[in-house]
């Protein structure tokens, strides 16, 4: 008799619900015929539980399946047959399997499987096995392959670094509301995430870049303590996160760079799960959210600019602060746990290759470095005017660039206008075509006006005006020229 434990437990339901309708007959000694008229059980069915359960205890009311399986008078050789013509790709219909095997069957004098059976005999093919014939290698992997999650044994031991479109539509100036996207850094240990970046355009080696920067140096919000260099660097395949920009960072800073396997999404888990957090405390209840393939909930009515602070807010204040359900400890506690002091880089300058460069190369006035309109200053340009130099600059805040010479950083240029502000890139931008559109309205309101002065110039003359020739009673006769000599 099979162990009870080994018994699915479904299966000791049934036994512990068969116990229960015997159970006065064997603990109380009522009559066996009362008890089954009670328990609605035929009589003969009563006496052949108290049998079972008297021999074998509780494991003798599991309900027997059948040993054959549905496969009674079925050789193995057709079995294997239907298993076989069930695998094919694209999988036949069970009619077509069915005719296919009594035709076979009738040949070698075998006995012709009734439709059920080979129903039954497809039902009972793994569904592993299944999945790896009709969808391929990797279906299979993905439903069926072990995965082994890494776990870090401490905080900046491994980051995660992935890129996702919120669920969320915002308003964009004279264009149509748009998801914008979000790259994250987390740090595997305690969830805590280390830095972002969000833009409305596509993923880059920027956007991952400046999202590392942030992940590393210190940051400016004291709620914000998660910083430093990572022992590995964990991300897809994807040309953003192999860039020429992350593999000389992480070889000068001494980062392990790791892939995942390609089309293996599953070993980036915590990522995802910190999406659908995203997604599910934050967004569902923002006007503009639009989870996928569902109507968008209220009108779209925050910038980009404004959706910034309620995603950071999120982070520091509810993400970091909040018990992990995995962990069991807030992130922010447990990326601080044990005192926890992490490497920095020697400077910020390090992290300047991260920086959006810019390729063309800039000039040295007597009055700076003309960038985007913009002039930029500093004293340490004076021995340079003239010289090629080239600068790094952070789009969100271009009131400062860094400028190098040769490979070698020279200093912060600061743009004097912008002192004391952060002005994202994009900020300037508009600015600049707003003001363009608003001049040429000028010329064009300018333009109006000279033509209809000139028009009011123009003499056209009214019907009153006209000259009316008068016209006479009766037609004058031509004359002619007379000479001298007639």
């Amino acid at each position: 008799m099979e162990d009870l434990s080994a018994v699915p437990e479904d299966q000791r339901r049934v036994a512990l619900e068969r116990f229960k309708q015997i159970r006065a007959f064997l603990e109380d000694e009522a009559p066996l015929s009362r008890v089954a008229a009670t328990a609605h059980v035929p009589l003969r069915t009563a006496q052949r539980w108290v049998a079972l359960y008297r021999r074998h205890g509780l494991a003798g009311l599991v309900r027997r399946r059948r040993t054959d399986d549905g496969r009674r008078r079925v050789s193995r050789q057709i079995i294997d047959l239907v298993e076989g013509l069930a695998l094919q790709r694209p999988p036949p219909t069970m009619r077509t399997i069915h005719r296919q095997v009594c035709g076979v069957a009738h040949e070698h004098g075998e006995p012709l499987p009734t439709y059920w059976q080979v129903r039954d005999i497809i039902r009972t093919i793994p569904a592993a096995l299944t999945t790896l014939a009709h969808d391929g290698t990797k279906a299979y992997h993905q439903a069926f392959d072990l995965v082994y999650r890494r776990e870090a044994d401490a905080p900046n031991a491994v980051w995660q670094a992935d890129h996702t479109p919120l669920d969320i539509l915002l308003v964009r100036d004279g264009k149509e509301p748009a998801k914008p996207w979000l790259t994250i850094v987390i740090d595997d240990h305690s969830r805590a995430i280390a830095g972002y970046f969000i833009s409305f355009e596509a993923p880059s080696s920027l956007h991952t870049s400046l999202a590392l920067r942030q992940a590393i140096w210190r940051k400016e919000d004291a709620r914000w303590h998660v910083c430093g260099i990572p022992a590995v660097l964990y991300s897809d395949n994807g040309s953003d996160f192999t860039s020429r920009h992350l593999e000389q960072v992480s070889a000068d800073l001494k980062i392990q760079l790791v892939f995942s396997t390609p089309g293996m999404p599953c070993g980036r888990g915590r990522v995802e799960r910190f999406f659908d957090t995203v997604n599910q405390m934050l967004l569902s209840s923002l006007p503009g959210y639009s989870p996928p393939g569902g109507a968008v909930r209220g009108i779209p009515q925050l910038t980009l600019r404004a959706f910034e602070p309620l995603l950071l807010t999120f982070l520091l204040d509810t993400y970091h602060v909040r018990v992990h359900s995995e962990t069991g400890v807030p992130p922010q506690q447990r990326w601080e746990a044990g005192g926890f002091l992490p490497q920095m880089p020697d400077s910020l300058e390090q992290l300047d290759l991260l920086l959006l460069t810019d390729v063309k190369g800039r000039k040295v006035h007597p009055d700076g470095i003309r960038f985007q309109g913009l002039r930029y200053m500093d004293l340490g340009l004076a021995a340079y005017v003239g010289e090629e130099v080239i600068i790094r600059y952070d789009p969100r805040d271009i009131a400062e660039v860094r400028v190098f010479h040769e490979d070698r950083f020279l200093c912060r240029a600061v743009c004097q206008e912008l002192a004391g502000e952060t002005v994202p890139l994009r900020e300037i931008i508009r600015a600049r075509n707003r003001r363009r559109r608003e001049l040429r309205q000028t010329i064009q309101d300018r333009q109006r006006t000279v033509d209809a002065l000139l028009e009011a110039r123009r003499w056209t003359p009214t019907p009153e005006e006209t000259p009316t020739a008068e016209l006479d009673t009766e037609p004058e006769t031509p004359k002619l020229k007379r000479y001298f000599n007639e």
